[in-house]
């Protein structure tokens, strides 16, 4: 998923982050069996983390050392392990799922035009959802995961960000950053916590602004991301540059005819009814998605020479269960740490990568965690800036200081 970590300003980190020199330097016990499809483990039972942890009582180092996590394991030594199916793509899947979003949004857009006021907000959250499905079909073509040529992956991934006005390109690129660099100080562009220095350093206005995202208003990280970095094509290079040029223009001429005609026609209440709200239940799920995907007060970034690529992806990822509805809508774009193993992993596989992940690397995954309101605010009351012996430091332990 895209990112929601908004601000660009000058990075100032010191202190180092605890590392994870206590793992062993060798897997140890643990050996491979080759079967045609999979990759099956044998080793010594670990104590589960799931049965001796809890969301409020891990703390940062405790997580990774209590599993043992071998420091010589490679991501694709994780990969492998996953059934060859997982990766196969199946269009009928992926266009049933097209046929399927593009009703449901509509049938949203019906409840919105004919529901009486009080019903509404119900179609505003079902129509949002719904056009959240959209932006997940468009994010499966931005790993190229959806068809097998590229130009069916752009054409669709253009198509399916542009009700949202988002320039495909630029996150396409942006967000393969993240996937290369997650959990990373100085490197992740998701939701990466500012140090104290890099906080003090910035100008009020922007203070105020981080300040609110990483509390009670996150769902507003990014519209804000969206709107500052997603539309600037001279931060890329190269052909990088021309494609992120083309989106942008793309969405941004598109809107410009659709804009204007809306509100012509149905009036600034309208283009509201219509288009803002479904658009800004979008980005609340949006910033949520991301920042569960990664982001709890245990789950440490790490410093470049201390960052591991499969404790980051394994170990750093979030399995976070939300209502049967959002997931259908979404389609399981919350069953993210087989995202993370692999992004040629389509959509409609990924609970069977999650399952196998389950079975052969469960003693190394974060413990699941369920959407609620109690969530929210464990991760957005506490998860503010970047504390290098415990993670984050609040803003409240901050003032404090």
């Amino acid at each position: 998923m895209e990112t929601a970590c908004f601000f660009e300003t000058g990075h100032v980190f010191h202190g180092k982050l605890g590392d994870f020199s206590g793992y062993p330097s060798k897997i140890g016990n643990i050996k491979p069996h080759h079967s045609s499809t999979t990759l099956a483990f044998s080793a010594k039972e670990f104590k589960s983390l799931k049965d001796s942890m809890t969301l409020s009582s891990v703390q940062p180092q405790t997580l990774a050392s209590s599993a043992n996590f071998p420091s010589n394991l490679r991501l694709k030594d994780i990969i492998k392990s996953l059934p060859r199916e997982v990766f196969l793509k199946d269009q009928k899947k992926a266009w049933l799922t097209v046929f399927i979003n593009v009703v449901l949004a509509v049938a949203g857009y019906f409840a919105i035009a004919y529901s009486p006021w009080f019903l509404l907000p119900f179609a505003w959250i079902f129509t949002g959802t719904a056009l959240t499905g959209f932006f997940v079909i468009g994010h499966d073509c931005g790993h190229r995961s959806f068809a097998d040529r590229r130009w069916v992956n752009n054409l669709v991934g253009h198509i399916a960000f542009l009700p949202l006005i988002y320039p495909f390109h630029s996150w396409r690129l942006g967000h393969n950053h993240h996937h290369k660099h997650t959990n990373k100080l100085t490197e992740d562009n998701a939701w990466e916590p500012w140090t104290i220095e890099n906080y003090e350093a910035s100008p009020q206005i922007v203070k105020v602004a981080y300040k609110l995202t990483r509390g009670r208003f996150w769902w507003l990280a990014s519209i804000l991301h969206w709107a500052i970095v997603h539309f600037d094509w001279r931060k890329f290079e190269g052909k990088g540059r021309e494609q992120v040029k083309f989106s942008s223009l793309f969405v941004i001429g598109c809107a410009a005819i659709a804009f204007p005609t809306m509100i012509f026609t149905i009036g600034i209440g309208g283009f509201a009814k219509f288009w803002l709200m479904p658009w800004l239940v979008y980005h609340f799920w949006m910033s949520t998605f991301t920042l569960v995907h990664h982001t709890t007060p245990d789950i440490q970034f790490q410093e470049p020479q201390d960052w591991n690529e499969a404790l980051a992806q394994l170990s750093g990822t979030v399995h976070c269960n939300y209502p049967a509805w959002v997931e259908f809508l979404c389609h399981d774009i919350n069953v993210h740490i087989p995202h993370h193993i692999s992004i040629a992993i389509p959509f409609y596989n990924l609970r069977t990568a999650y399952k196998s992940l389950q079975d052969n690397w469960g003693e190394y995954l974060y413990p699941e965690s369920d959407f609620s309101w109690s969530l929210m605010t464990h991760i957005v009351d506490q998860c503010h800036l970047y504390d290098p012996e415990n993670a984050y430091l609040s803003f409240k332990e901050y003032n404090k200081n």
